[in-house]
This record gives structure tokens, C-alpha cells and sequence, in this order.
């Protein structure tokens, strides 16, 4: 499905670019840091799937990692871009990345926006090397907060796909991820592991 912003709210993110950072606060690198020690691996290439400017990317480099941002909006990838990022245009759903190329993936607040989430944890699944991890924070849809945000979203015209921690273990085994929950509440983190053969 398609928002009226286009598949993905491209063209919301394109116009909101340059004020992004200012709405909205740092991603918190404490939680993706905690879900990488699941992985069976070193941790050395990383991904920031649906990245926009690069907010998780920033907060991620300050503990040493160094994602590259990959993101379909180029008004968010000029930012990341800006910001000293390396960056990447590409529909998360058709990565332009190699098999097996990065040790991790992180997707911080946007699985939701993907137009076929589904698509994203398969593309992830194929480009993330075995025993490497793909680390998601989303929003729980449920309870006050959380049925608050989905009103909001669809009334600015998006079409998100909110899933319960359980549900998005569910979609990550599905897509070939070994799952667990790393943090629940509101914002919640849920880690994947490709397994090895």
C-alpha cells in the first residue's frame, strides 16, 4: 500500500528533511548496543536501514561504530550526507547491497513507513552475513501512547504498519531471523539473527 505521500511517505520525509533532527530526539544507542551482543559475530560493517539523516547512525558512531546510512528519501539522505555520513539511495525493500555484505543492520523508528515491511526483513535477512544481526526499535502499538501515535500517523495521511514485539519476532522468523525481544515498552527493541548454516 501507498500513503498520500507516495510508498514509503517519501515525499513527507523529502519536505521535512531539513527539520527533522530538530522534532525529533536522538536515537538512544544503549538499546541497539545491548541487541548487537546477540550476534555470532564481529560486528565491523554496519547498515542504518531507512536512516533519513542519519539519527541513529550519529548516536551510533559515538560508541565507535560506523554505520552507512540507506535511505529512499534524498532529502534525508542530503542531511545524513551533511552530517558526515556515508550514504547510500536505495528502497529498503530492493537493497542495492551485495549478499552477505554487512555484519548488522539497524532500523530505528521506521519500519512502520516501509510500503512492505516484509520485503525490508527479507532484503535485510539476504545482505546481513550469517551470525550477524538486524537490530529494530519501533513504536508498540498498543495502550494509550501507542493507539495515540497510530491516530496521528494516519491522520497526517501515512499508512503505517505497526507490529507487538511478539508480532515482529514473528515477521523476522518468517523472513529466516532467529528472534527475541531486547526491550519492551513503548519503544521497544527486537533483535534478529541470521543463523549459521
Amino acid at each position: 500500500m501507498s500513503s498520500r505521500f507516495g510508498p514509503g511517505d517519501v515525499r513527507f520525509f523529502d519536505r521535512v528533511a531539513r527539520l527533522y533532527d530538530v522534532a525529533m530526539p536522538p536515537a538512544r544507542v544503549g538499546r541497539l548496543r545491548d541487541a548487537f551482543a546477540f550476534a555470532d559475530r564481529p560486528i565491523d560493517r554496519v547498515i542504518d536501514l531507512a536512516g533519513g539523516t542519519g539519527r541513529a547512525s550519529r548516536g551510533l558512531a559515538s560508541v565507535g561504530i560506523d554505520p552507512v546510512v540507506v535511505d529512499v528519501s534524498a532529502g534525508m539522505l542530503a542531511r545524513a550526507r551533511a552530517a558526515g555520513h556515508e550514504a547510500v539511495r536505495g528502497d529498503a525493500g530492493d537493497l542495492p547491497i551485495a549478499d552477505d555484505a554487512v555484519d548488522a543492520a539497524v532500523v530505528v523508528d521506521a519500519l512502520h513507513h516501509l510500503p512492505d515491511p516484509m520485503a525490508g526483513l527479507a532484503e535485510a535477512a539476504r545482505v546481513i552475513r550469517p551470525g550477524g544481526v538486524l537490530v529494530v526499535q519501533e513504536f508498540h502499538p498498543r495502550g494509550v501512547r501507542g493507539r495515540a501515535l497510530v491516530a496521528a500517523e494516519e491522520l497526517v495521511g501515512f499508512d503505517p504498519t505497526f507490529w507487538t514485539p511478539e508480532e515482529l519476532c514473528e515477521a523476522l522468523s518468517e523472513s529466516g531471523f532467529e528472534a527475541r525481544i531486547v526491550r519492551e515498552g513503548f519503544g521497544y527493541v527486537v533483535v534478529g539473527r541470521v543463523p549459521r548454516e
